[in-house]
C-alpha cells in the first residue's frame, strides 16, 4: 500500500521508513531525551491522542502513554475490554468516534495483521502501529535499534545509515512465526548493515521465514537451525516467548526446546560471552531465558524499556507534525 494513501506522520510498517527517516526518529529522539521536561511538556499541550487496545500490553501500551504525558498531550485509553467493541462495534466505527471526539492522533494494537492500515484509512488520523497480530511492530525494533547503538561497542557513536551496523550479526531465536517483533526487526536491521541470523525449530520457523528479511547492501537475513552454532556468530542475541496463545495445532515438545534454544549462562559463556542480550518482553524465565542470564550484566532488556519511552516520544512528535517533522512522510 502506498504511504501517500495515509495521513503524514503515520508509522504503519518499517518497511515504509527510509534510512533517512530512522535517523531523523532517532536524533529527534536524542533531542527530546536531553529537553528539560518543562520544555517537553510544552510540545504536545493540548493535543489529543487515543491509545486503541485490542490486546493486553504493559510495555507498549504504558510506554505511549507515558511519552503522550510528558509531552503535554491528553490520552484516552480504549480496550475492547472496556468499550463498546465488546458489543460488536467495528474497528472503523470505533475510529470514527474517536475522530469525532477529538483524538489526532491513534496509537493501535490488534489481533488482525492489516488493521492499522484500515483504521488510518477510515478515519485519515496519523495512526501509530503498537504491533499488528503476525505483521509488525514498528516502534519495537527502532527502540532495539537504539539500545544496540547504546550497547554495543563500536558502533555507538557512529552516523546511522545503511553501514551503521556492519559487522554486527543479530541472532533472533524462538517463535519466529508468529512474532511481529522479529518480522519488523528482520526488515529494519539488515538495511543498516547487520546480518539478522533466525533460529528456532521448524514448527516456529518455517523455512519461508526468509521472506521476512530485506537484503540490504552489506546486510541480509539466514536461517540457522543450530543456537550454539548460531550464537558464536552473535554480537546480539534476542530471545522471543513462545507464544502459548498461538500455538494451536502445532506439535511442539517444551523439554526439547529449552534443551536445545533455551539462553542460560551456560551456554552463553560457551558460545558468546560478550554478547548483548535482549527481549521484547513479556518475558517467561525459565523457558526462552533463564533468570540469571535475564538479570546478568549482558542483558540489556531493561534498557529496551527505557529506549522505549524514548523512540515512542519522537513517533509521537512526528505523528502530530511537530518539532521539525513537518515534511515527513510515512
Amino acid at each position: 500500500m502506498k504511504s501517500s494513501e495515509y495521513a503524514a506522520g503515520s508509522l504503519l510498517t518499517v518497511a515504509n521508513l527510509s534510512v533517512e527517516d530512522v535517523a531523523a526518529i532517532l536524533a529527534a529522539t536524542d533531542r527530546l531525551e536531553r529537553m528539560a521536561a518543562a520544555e517537553r511538556a510544552r510540545i504536545l499541550a493540548g493535543r489529543r491522542i487515543a491509545l486503541l487496545f485490542y490486546e493486553s500490553s504493559t510495555r507498549t501500551r504504558t510506554s505511549f502513554e507515558l511519552a503522550a504525558k510528558s509531552l503535554g498531550a491528553m490520552t484516552t485509553l480504549v480496550s475492547d475490554k472496556s468499550s463498546s467493541i465488546e458489543k460488536g462495534e467495528s474497528l472503523k466505527d470505533t475510529g470514527l468516534t474517536l475522530r469525532a471526539l477529538g483524538a489526532e492522533c491513534i496509537v493501535l494494537r490488534h489481533a488482525n495483521s492489516g488493521a492499522p492500515y484500515l483504521l488510518a484509512k477510515a478515519t485519515g488520523l496519523p495512526v501509530l502501529n503498537a504491533g499488528d497480530g503476525m505483521h509488525e511492530h514498528p516502534s519495537q525494533a527502532l527502540l532495539d535499534l537504539r539500545t544496540m547503538l547504546a550497547r554495543l561497542s563500536g558502533v555507538g557513536g557512529r552516523l546511522v545509515n545503511g553501514k551503521t551496523l556492519d559487522g554486527v550479526t543479530v541472532v533472533i531465536t524462538g517463535d519466529i512465526l508468529h512474532s511481529r517483533v522479529a518480522r519488523s526487526n528482520a526488515m529494519l536491521l539488515p538495511r543498516l548493515g547487520a546480518k539478522v541470523v533466525l533460529c528456532g525449530p521448524k514448527e516456529l520457523l518455517p523455512e519461508d521465514a526468509l521472506g521476512l528479511g530485506v537484503h540490504g547492501a552489506s546486510g541480509c537475513v539466514v536461517i540457522e537451525r543450530d543456537f550454539d552454532k548460531a550464537l558464536k556468530q552473535a554480537q546480539v542475541v534476542m530471545m522471543l516467548r513462545i507464544q502459548r496463545e498461538r500455538l494451536a495445532g502445532l506439535e511442539l515438545d517444551l523439554g526439547d526446546y529449552i534443551s536445545r534454544y533455551q539462553l542460560d549462562e551456560e551456554r552463553l559463556a560457551a558460545r558468546s560471552p560478550e554478547a548483548l542480550v535482549m527481549h521484547p518482553g513479556p518475558m517467561i524465565r525459565g523457558l526462552e531465558i533463564a533468570g540469571e542470564v535475564a538479570d546478568g550484566p549482558n542483558s540489556a532488556i531493561e534498557d529496551q524499556v527505557r529506549h522505549g519511552l524514548a523512540v515512542r516520544t519522537a513517533l509521537l512528535v512526528r505523528a502530530l507534525g511537530v518539532g521539525g517533522f513537518e515534511s515527513v512522510t510515512v
